[in-house]
């Protein structure tokens, strides 16, 4: 399959006011033409009569570590059957953890990473239809750029380090630096894959609607734009980012996003198709036209958040910098986000945390990153825990 270059992609016309693409209740769903412009007003959300919202204080137990001696882990995803598949940022290779016993098998290297900085083997995700297609998707740094690339996993291969195979790049040309890569890819309720990129260290290409650094994309699982986004022939769904490390929806299908702060205020903000998120203009609540502030917000030294995960009524925010998971508990009522203060939990007891998946019910696994050069490794890192969260 031809790879598509940024460049096809884009449209000198951006995601501005009035195109024409307003309010939705969820991500991925197709708004309203009559409404009115998300990056000027942002969208109205009705609650479900079904959506309880979550107490106002709740509770996180570690139930157990999965595995230990992971090597700069960074993207996170559940096979059927529950087994997990985590990358390796430094090393570049995707490997499969029983989840169970926590027994290791190297699935392979993904050819072309080039580590580097904040740049390497990032974020993971599997195809909506994995069951006939057993697609691995994985974002990446090579020498030139980060991209997006799916490599077919041979579940009944018997020679470990040699179960992917050859990588097809669906997306290339998203810029790179040796900071704010972005990495996280998630698969959306409208089966779209999306990614969170950063801005590279360039300030200036958040505001860039023909750069796709500083964004957040929506595509089709084989890399093209679609139907819904808010420019035609492009895969931007929203802009003016710093550096997106999370992605994750709620009960309501809604798109929630982390972001990296600079020296004031990191955030995490509900995502809008077309909404302007303000960087560099605006750093965390600015309140000006034009710009969407984040529904809450951390000084860097609290938080730095990489992954998100939605249980149990809130979004559960992994800190690096901070060195604790955050819960936000939501109300499902846009103009009343978030329902209560937020709560940190585990605060310097594992480290630097990455990565946070959402294991079904109130159980949720999370990944320490204390061996990316930036924590103090301990005996057993890198390694998953269990949460049980209330």
């Amino acid at each position: 399959m031809a790879a598509l270059a940024a460049g096809a992609l884009l449209l000198t016309a951006g995601c501005s006011a009035g195109n024409g693409f307003g309010s939705t209740t969820g991500a991925g769903q197709l708004p309203s033409p009559s409404s009115s412009s998300p990056a000027a007003s942002g969208p109205s959300a009705s609650p479900s009569a079904s959506v309880a919202p979550p107490p106002a204080k709740g509770s996180v137990k570690v139930v157990s570590t999965l595995t230990e001696g992971l090597d700069s882990p960074w993207g996170l995803a559940e096979l059927p059957g529950g087994d997990l598949l985590v990358s390796s940022r430094d090393k570049g290779t995707i490997t499969r953890i029983d989840g169970k016993s926590g027994k290791k098998t190297l699935l392979g290297t993904v050819p072309g990473v080039a580590p580097g900085g904040e740049g390497g083997l990032l974020g993971i995700a599997l195809s909506p239809t994995y069951g006939s297609d057993h697609l691995v998707y994985a974002y990446f740094t090579t020498a030139s750029d980060n991209r997006i690339a799916r490599m077919q996993y041979d579940e009944n291969g018997t020679t470990p380090g040699r179960l992917l195979g050859a990588p097809d790049t669906i997306l290339r040309g998203i810029p790179k630096g040796s900071v704010h890569n972005g990495g996280r890819i998630a698969f959306g309720p409208d089966h779209m894959l999306y990614a969170g990129t950063g801005e590279t260290g360039d300030s200036e290409l958040a505001q860039d609607k023909k750069s796709l650094a500083g964004k957040i994309l929506r595509m089709t699982p084989d890399g093209r734009p679609l139907h819904g986004n808010p420019q035609a022939d492009s895969v931007v769904y929203s802009y003016g980012h710093r550096n997106v490390e999370g992605l994750a929806w709620d009960g309501q299908k809604q798109l929630w996003a982390s972001e990296f702060g600079q020296d004031t205020w990191d955030e995490l903000n509900r995502i809008v198709p077309g909404g302007n998120y303000g960087w560099p203009k605006v750093e965390g609540k600015g309140g000006k036209p034009g710009f969407i502030d984040p529904v809450a917000q951390w000084k860097p030294s609290e938080a730095s958040p990489s992954g998100i995960a939605f249980a149990k009524g809130s979004v559960w925010m992994a800190a690096l910098r901070g060195e604790r998971l955050w819960r936000i508990p939501l109300s499902a009522r846009e103009d009343r986000e978030p329902l209560a203060a937020p709560q940190s939990f585990l605060k310097g007891k594992y480290g630097r945390l990455r990565t946070v998946l959402a294991a079904g019910g109130n159980k949720l696994w999370l990944v320490t990153s204390n061996t990316d050069t930036r924590g103090t490794p301990k005996p057993g890192d890198d390694r998953i825990l269990v949460l049980e969260v209330r």
